[in-house]
């Protein structure tokens, strides 16, 4: 069931009015008001909001009366004497397991502190990104003035027993939108940070690269400033490579362009685009960078290649209905996952061009909402705009869990998560990281 429908289209015995509203409880018809003002109970809008909050009470109700189980029949003891006796394949074995490991996690509230005590829980998270051996995670929260201001949280602390972690932030923090974040690994695995910044009024757009290091309790009065920063048009979407081809180099999803720039020598190259740039992701085992824009085209440059014009240096070609939010690249290289603002999730194989799979579910009409895949899991996470985490299985695409927010749903307070199965680092635990608000939340995996 949609959590977005409203009571007028779950009720399948009264006829929809146009200009009416049937409530179920009352078991009669009410006048739709003309207005979307808060005061006014009776508008489309308002009843959809209401329909909303009114299930994922239901849900976080249920959670909480751990009624929420597995379906019957799944259990840890069945599966494997079912896959011992061969009634089960590997596959199906496999997205079993995951199915009932997802459906057991339970949320738990993380407690975090900060050297600065006045710091830690003030400040609505916004995007939380994770490095790559899941040790810190890259936080960015508004500021109650306007604005963000930037962070590191270590979770090194986190553990079965323990749950708390260090939150480390500094003066850092500007008055204009973070559109997209990245780790960058230029001295040595994650050492820096890339941040793209929104032009407002007359104050263009901004591409910054800090050094981690900024955020540390140690040695305040010695901190290196910002590596690289430079002023330019709208940015969407930021990427590092990893392709010892394209050493030391990032780039940056503009208004109708793409910029690769180098930070050790500072040459840039620029490839016209029809529209903008919202997400980029490189490959590992060739200097190849995909990139999905807001026409829904998802193409792929070599940045080898000398700047050319027209369309002549486009590899890969896909085509979305709408605009492409968010391109994760699988591991072998031979397939990329990508999300649109029609909710459409879909698996591509790059050696086709063609779509294999579609994960149904995820809810989307404006934001830029990234994908979260973990293959090792065989697992991929979402966060719709209806403020609903969903997780599906990889293989088959079946719809696992849908974890409603603790907070009421709105448009800012839709969670950022993180997945990993060694939160923490190598000795880590394992599960889903959720930022929602001021509060940050653990569900055991």
């Amino acid at each position: 069931e949609d959590p977005s429908s409203s009571s007028s289209t779950q009720n399948s015995v009264a006829p929809e009015l146009p200009g009416f509203y049937y409530d179920p409880e009352k078991n009669r018809y009410f006048r739709l008001l003309p207005g979307h003002n808060n005061h006014n109970p009776l508008t489309k809008d308002g009843i959809q909001h209401k329909a909303m909050e009114c299930k994922r009470l239901r849900l976080l109700e249920e959670e909480e009366k751990q009624k929420k189980i597995t379906r019957a029949g799944l259990n840890s003891s069945v599966l494997l004497q079912k896959r011992q006796l061969g009634l089960l394949s590997s596959t199906s074995y496999c997205r079993l397991v995951h199915e009932l490991k997802v459906n057991c996690m339970q949320r738990r509230k993380i407690e975090i502190h900060s050297p600065d005590s006045s710091v830690a829980g003030t400040n609505n998270f916004k995007i939380i990104v994770a490095d790559v051996a899941c040790e810190r995670i890259f936080t960015v929260n508004d500021v109650e003035h306007g604005g963000c201001k930037y962070g590191i949280i270590n979770l090194s602390g986190l553990g079965k027993d323990s749950l708390t972690v260090e939150m480390y932030d500094n003066l850092y923090f500007t008055n204009r939108k973070v559109n997209s974040v990245c780790w960058a690994s230029l001295t040595h695995p994650d050492s820096h940070v890339k941040l793209c910044l929104m032009g407002i009024a007359e104050t263009p757009g901004c591409a910054s690269l800090l050094p981690a290091s900024l955020f540390s309790s140690t040695n305040p009065g010695d901190r290196p400033g910002m590596l690289c920063s430079f002023k330019i048009s709208t940015a969407w979407s930021c990427a590092w490579c990893l392709n010892p081809q394209a050493d030391n180099c990032f780039s940056t999803g503009l208004t109708r362009r793409v910029l690769v720039t180098n930070v050790v020598t500072g040459h840039r190259q620029t490839f016209g685009t029809s529209s903008d740039v919202l997400a980029q992701q490189f490959a590992t085992q060739t200097p190849v960078l995909y990139n999905g824009c807001r026409s829904g085209e998802i193409f792929s440059i070599d940045v080898r290649q000398r700047n050319r014009k027209g369309q002549s240096w486009k590899a890969t070609r896909l085509f979305h209905g709408s605009a492409v939010t968010s391109i994760h690249l699988m591991e072998a290289e031979h397939y990329l996952m990508a999300a649109d603002m029609a909710g459409k999730i879909k698996l591509w194989d790059l050696r086709t061009a063609k779509c294999v799979k579609q994960y149904k579910g995820h809810h989307n009409e404006y934001a830029l909402l990234p994908l979260h895949v973990n293959e090792e899991e065989g697992l991929l996470i979402a966060v719709g705009q209806d403020c609903y985490t969903r997780i599906w299985s990889l293989q088959d695409a079946h719809l696992l869990r849908t974890i409603p927010s603790p907070h009421p749903s709105s448009k800012d307070a839709i969670p950022s998560v993180v997945f990993s199965s060694r939160l923490g680092g190598s000795r880590g635990v394992p599960g889903l990281l959720m930022a929602v608000k001021q509060d940050l939340y653990h569900f055991s995996y």
